[in-house]
């Protein structure tokens, strides 16, 4: 598939700033480069390719993009023949402004044609000139391409892209498009071939996917989703990231807690405690919907962690404001919460209204919220000392140092746990231990391990080896899915 490069293999690196989902298009953009001829290229060495998969949400995006292009600009001069690709929101956000700010780029591409890099290199290089292609929407649902996965042992399955929400601090939607649904029987095709390749943890991806299904008239298809999913054979643990508090439904609920390989963790953002803020926000639910939401969810499984987002700082957000949101975390008692201090984004409603909070007052609003959390987050943990835990080994989150003999692994509640390592565990194999000790943001269980069970996952990370996905995925789950 793509454009094939004759001669001795170009080398590629991929760069990802930014959410889950340019992190899965990252892992395409690599399969793509991969079947078109290229080579990841080896650590510590200069790539003939690189491409920067960029972010329009996070703070000192833009600053950030043309502060690595500077640094590459050398890097380039000394290596004729190196190409340099600008991807992501960023790209479908400033288009052509980039090569005119840093004309040392070769391709710029937008979320809607990852497809293209390849064919958008070869020609850059025949025409000896940048080359700038964004399309408006989407013509090719992205999971359809192939990729190069991260891990061995888990993996990212897009479920849709794109949101048909307008919240006012967010440029998703004008970037990223409306939400286009993804067919549940290719969903769950590429999910079986996960499996197939010994991966034991999938990640369903989505801008908001309990919204899942509207597209083509189906407001059960996410739970369905869920519990078809959940009796693929080799599949150990399901999540899905991330859902929306207004379309949040009790079937939902229901799958997650009678689907085994359903992880009990649950990522909801909140934003704002605040009635009058999400209003602002336009989020379309209320405090109260919300912390119902939670009591359901903990009714059906009292075991289940979740986390969420919180904005400090929103325009018009007064200390009133901010004390209802300090409220409702006390109230919801977070695992874990993921906290922004809010900045204007150029492009968003909100960037637009009056009453922006005085920086001084955003950093210690902040601090008061960030205080509170980690509080609630090393009591939540303190109450696991001494429980069992099932651990799915981790890379990259690694071992803790070399006098500990620590690795990492995940809890099935998403918890980080460092462990006493035994001789022979390798990430993706499966551990069971007992937590020791608690922290705010992780657990620690120095104990000797009570089981360890290697695993497919495990010799393919041992080997070195990484799954991949071809473009189409041809066949069916062995499930009996719908079509």
């Amino acid at each position: 598939m793509g454009t094939e490069v004759q001669g001795p293999a170009r080398t590629y690196r991929v760069r990802t700033y930014g959410c889950q989902m340019n992190v899965h298009d990252s892992e395409r953009l690599s399969g793509l480069l991969e079947a078109a001829g290229y080579a990841a290229a080896p650590e510590g060495s200069d790539a003939d390719v690189v491409v920067l998969n960029t972010c329009a949400v996070r703070e000192n995006a833009d600053n950030r993009l043309y502060g690595n292009l500077g640094h590459l600009r050398p890097v380039k001069d000394a290596h004729p023949g190196m190409q340099i690709a600008v991807g992501g929101c960023l790209a479908q956000k400033d288009r052509g402004e980039i090569v005119r700010r840093a004309p040392w780029v070769d391709v710029v591409f937008g979320t809607h044609n990852v497809g293209s890099l390849p064919a958008l290199l070869e020609r850059a290089r025949h025409n000896a000139e940048a080359q700038v292609e964004i399309v408006e929407s989407l013509e090719v649902f992205p999971s359809t391409l192939p990729a190069k996965r991260d891990s061995a042992y888990s993996g990212w399955v897009s479920i849709s892209v794109g949101c048909n929400n307008t919240c006012t601090f967010c440029i998703v939607p004008s970037l990223r498009g409306t939400e286009k649904d993804r067919r549940p029987g290719e969903i769950l095709a590429e999910v079986q071939a996960l499996a197939d390749q010994g991966v034991l943890e999938v990640t369903l991806l989505g801008q908001n996917v309990n919204a899942y299904g509207v597209e083509f008239g189906d407001r059960g298809a996410f739970a369905d989703l869920l519990r078809t999913a959940g009796r693929i054979e080799g599949l150990e643990r399901i999540r899905f990231t991330s859902p929306h508090p207004r379309e949040f439904t009790d079937d939902v609920i229901a799958a997650m807690a009678e689907t085994p390989a359903v992880c009990h963790q649950l990522h909801m953002p909140l934003q704002s405690g605040s009635d009058d803020v999400l209003k602002r926000m336009r989020r379309a639910y209320r405090r109260d919907r919300y912390l119902g939401i939670l009591d359901r969810v903990r009714a059906a499984m009292p075991d289940a962690a979740i986390t969420t987002d919180i904005i400090v700082g929103f325009p018009g957000e007064t200390e009133e404001d901010f004390e209802q949101t300090l409220e409702v975390v006390r109230e919801a008692r977070f695992s874990s919460a993921f906290t922004f201090q809010y900045s204007k984004r150029p492009g968003t409603a909100a960037a637009e209204m009056d009453g922006q909070v005085p920086k001084a007052v955003v950093q210690e609003r902040y601090l008061r919220l960030t205080a509170l959390q980690d509080e609630i987050s090393w009591a939540e943990n303190r109450a696991l000392v001494g429980r069992t835990v099932e651990l799915l080994v981790a890379a990259g989150e690694g071992s803790k140092d070399a006098a500990t003999g620590r690795l990492s692994g995940r809890a099935r509640d998403g918890r980080l746990v460092h462990f006493t390592a035994a001789n022979g565990v390798r990430p993706g194999d499966i551990v069971e231990t007992v937590v020791t000790q608690a922290a705010p943001h992780f657990l620690v269980a120095d104990g000797v391990l009570l089981s360890h069970r290697r695993t497919r996952a495990g010799d393919a990370s041992e080997a070195g080896t990484r799954p991949t996905t071809p473009g189409i995925l041809l066949g069916m789950p062995r499930i009996g899915a719908p079509a």
